[in-house]
């Protein structure tokens, strides 16, 4: 498998300090610095995103080396587009970072003004694309108007800004997912098969390893609607030796919750993420569990949340990996991403391979893990996956995210609104 070229753009140790005033001094022109700092991280064509900036309010305080407040993944079309020239007001691409003091919105009905402090721009060059793991800046830089209008040193912001690649395998389900499509590797305009996924919605037969977790009984001609349930369905990923390598099934049926017709989060359907063990040929290991569940409101989401399995126990410790919204109506993005969401975990995150070398999925490196972009109810999604090179040592490793991946699509579908039943009404109504 060929990956594609992708890099991590890291934004870390953020501090900001004061030179020469105090805390709450007004000689530098900004009040109130001893209230929360927040800034927004700005790249052209990527979404804002915020941080929190610690104040650093003595000489021996240091700042967290280690903190990665914000990452940037971007591959060559995103390159090619943050070199090409801009307008005339922005010629260049900037990587943006404007620290603010204060709260953004309102209290008692009176609003609230947030304060600039200052900001901090680097131009996008073309080292950007030079595939290689570089540091871009490292240390302290004056922001602000203070230093220019008075003379005086003012807020000082630290950061950290690297380059890494971070290379992907790029995967793409070639139909649905109930319709047991191929799954191809995308590089460029080249498709090559690499598995198969096979969908069934009736009960495992008697001898299918797979028998051993099943919890519920399943009658395959049992319509949903009738049942106002939906359990049973399964997804077994094979290879191209037609091996099955791993697979998905559901452990807790998608039923409506009492006094709605709708899968809630009192109540979330469950999948459990399996695959082979090594060392009994013909049983499965658990390795995640997926739940998901609806949120109603203005606009209605699919939430989904997965769980790694310690130690493979399927009732044992788990460690959230993520958790994430996606819009029922025009789909969305489930990822897992450990410098967005698990920061403070410690415990690696196993390979599927049971050969005990975890290492290479420890959250201590950080980054971008895997995505899965799905669409919305009754619309074919053709879920297209994207998985860091680094998590991937063979075949099967993929295996197990592409299960993943398909049971996250299907529980888009679980998740719709059950159809209430017809209450029996008189046939004459006067």
């Amino acid at each position: 498998m060929d990956p594609q070229a992708f890099i991590r753009l890291s934004i870390g140790s953020l501090g900001l300090r004061l030179s020469g005033t105090t805390l709450n001094g007004t000689k530098s022109g900004i009040s109130a610095l001893s209230s929360p700092c927040v800034c927004e991280i700005r790249l052209r064509g990527f979404p804002v995103q915020t941080s929190s900036v610690p104040f650093i309010s003595s000489p021996e305080a240091t700042v967290d080396n280690y903190n990665v407040a914000s990452s940037f993944y971007l591959e060559e079309s995103d390159l090619k587009a943050l070199l090409e020239p801009g307008c005339f007001y922005a010629p260049h691409a900037c990587l943006e970072i404007v620290v603010f003091t204060g709260h953004k919105g309102g209290h008692c009905g009176v609003g609230i003004k947030r304060q600039q402090v200052g900001t901090f721009k680097l131009e996008v060059g073309p080292e950007w694309g030079d595939g290689k793991p570089v540091t871009l800046f490292n240390g302290w830089i004056g922001i602000g108007k203070n230093k220019q209008d008075t003379g005086k040193p003012g807020a000082e912001l630290h950061l950290r800004v690297k380059l890494d690649p971070d290379p992907r395998y790029v995967f793409q389900f070639e139909d649905k997912t109930k319709l047991s499509p191929q799954i191809v590797q995308l590089q460029g305009n080249i498709k090559q098969p690499i598995f198969s996924c096979k969908f069934s919605q009736d009960r495992v037969s008697p001898v299918d390893p797979l028998n051993n977790f099943w919890s519920n009984s399943v009658d395959g001609s049992e319509l949903d609607v009738e049942k106002r349930e939906r359990k049973g369905w399964k997804v077994k990923i094979h290879d191209l030796s037609g091996s099955a390598v791993a697979a998905a099934f559901i452990t807790t049926p998608f039923v409506p919750s009492t006094g709605c017709d709708w899968v809630a989060k009192s109540n979330p359907g469950a999948w459990l993420i399996v695959h082979p063990d090594v060392c009994r040929p013909g049983c499965w290991q658990p390795w995640g569990k997926l739940e998901a569940w609806r949120e109603r409101g203005i606009r209605d989401t699919i939430c989904c949340r997965f769980h790694l399995l310690s130690e493979g126990q399927e009732n044992g410790g788990d460690l959230l990996m993520s958790e994430i919204l996606i819009s029922a109506e025009k789909g969305g993005e489930f990822y897992i991403d450990t410098d967005r969401q698990v920061r403070a975990a410690t415990s690696p995150l196993p390979s599927p391979r049971s050969s005990g070398d975890f290492a290479a999925l420890s959250p201590v490196a950080g980054g971008f893990v895997m995505s899965c972009r799905v669409q919305g109810d009754g619309k074919c999604s053709k879920p297209l996956v994207q998985l860091a090179m680094r998590h991937v040592t063979c075949v099967e490793d993929a295996a197990i995210f592409m299960a993943l991946a398909a049971a996250v699509d299907l529980s888009i579908e679980a998740c719709r609104p059950f159809r209430r039943r017809l209450r029996r009404s008189s046939r004459h109504s006067w």
